[in-house]
């Protein structure tokens, strides 16, 4: 297991990235002091009696046999190094679900550096877990895990806010990227309470790809904001934004099959999409994963455990906010078509 820390995105409208000499000094010095707090807490996680690695292991076996039984496919028993070992793989091996987890947990460099959100996020989302909204696609379950690096501890009580391409390569909720008929549409989009053990879990399709990215998923953590009766939440202060990718090998296998194979957009892979260039030049946003069953198209288990500064906090431009008729596009919001 690997730590991926989500640090303050600092948002330019346009995305135009600030490398003056105080922007840089200013990133530099986040960096350090955030290696700082997340070494220190390596010590912690080691503990055998802090017991989040070992409910992690459990918890994500436990998603991999539920998505197997919906899948008709038998729940053998298998190990984590299944996955760990292959593609985007761990440098541990001999991982298994009855290992115990101080043997493996080993916080890495997991710091962001500054930014962007993309152009289509939408603010008022329905807290629901199940985002696949009736598409076509590879079934995704995902995991992810949110830790406070200042004290070690899960952080609970955060709306993680996610959303992603459909297969074909095309957001939902946003009249940029489909008319004004995309905004009665919200999927692969949701929200999420992160629990005692700053947990939340998804089930959607695995993104697909569109002119100038390759397939990428983003996150928001909300602090603060209002819960509607109707079941949305719209924020008011984001903690932290990130984009999380896939290994390429993975992108080439889910690509192959359909509705993904019928986008005739030429693809961006990983090694020249920028996005992913400027964060893997700080940490590794890539999501581990197995399969459901024997390949990509039974489903794909992943799973990603993100540290955070809690003290920090942002302010976004959002595109739509999502009515109980829709979604409604904002002014002026979530900057301009291409940069996604």
């Amino acid at each position: 297991m690997r730590f991926l820390f989500l640090a303050l995105l600092p948002l330019v409208l346009g995305h135009v990235e600030d490398f003056s000499a105080e922007a840089v000094a200013r990133r530099n010095e986040f960096q350090i002091a955030n290696r700082r707090a997340l070494l220190e807490c390596r010590d912690h996680f080691h503990k055998r009696e802090v017991g989040i690695a070992q409910r992690a292991v459990e918890r994500r076996q436990d998603l991999l046999s539920k998505a197997r039984r919906l899948a008709g496919i038998s729940n053998e028993k298998r190990s984590l190094t299944d996955v760990l070992n292959k593609n985007h793989k761990t440098n541990h091996t001999g991982v298994t679900p009855n290992t115990d987890p101080s043997t493996f947990i080993t916080p890495t460099c997991v710091l962001g550096q500054e930014g962007e959100v993309g152009p289509f996020y939408v603010n008022g989302e329905l807290i629901q877990t199940d985002l696949r909204a009736g598409q076509a696609g590879v079934d995704v379950y995902l995991d992810f895990q949110v830790i406070d690096v200042s004290t070690c501890n899960p952080v609970s009580g955060l709306y993680i806010d996610l959303w992603g391409a459909n297969a074909t390569g095309h957001y939902s909720a946003v009249a940029a990227d489909g008319g004004t008929a995309n905004l009665k549409t919200n999927h692969g989009r949701g929200i999420q309470l992160t629990d005692s053990d700053g947990v939340v879990q998804y089930l959607s399709h695995f993104p697909g790809h569109y002119s100038g990215r390759t397939n990428h998923l983003h996150i928001i953590a909300n602090s603060n904001g209002t819960l509607f009766s109707n079941g949305t939440f719209k924020a008011s202060t984001v903690k932290h934004h990130t984009q999380l990718f896939w290994d390429q090998s993975l992108i080439t296998q889910v690509e192959a099959l359909s509705p993904y194979s019928g986008n005739t957009t030429p693809l961006t892979t990983n090694a020249v999409d920028r996005v992913l260039a400027g964060e893997a030049a700080t940490f590794d946003p890539v999501l581990e994963y197995t399969f459901v069953g024997s390949n990509a198209a039974s489903g794909i288990i992943a799973w990603i455990s993100i540290g955070i500064n809690v003290n920090q906090a942002e302010t976004v431009s959002a595109a739509s906010t999502w009515t109980a008729n829709g979604a409604v596009t904002n002014s002026g919001g979530g900057g301009p078509p291409g940069k996604k």
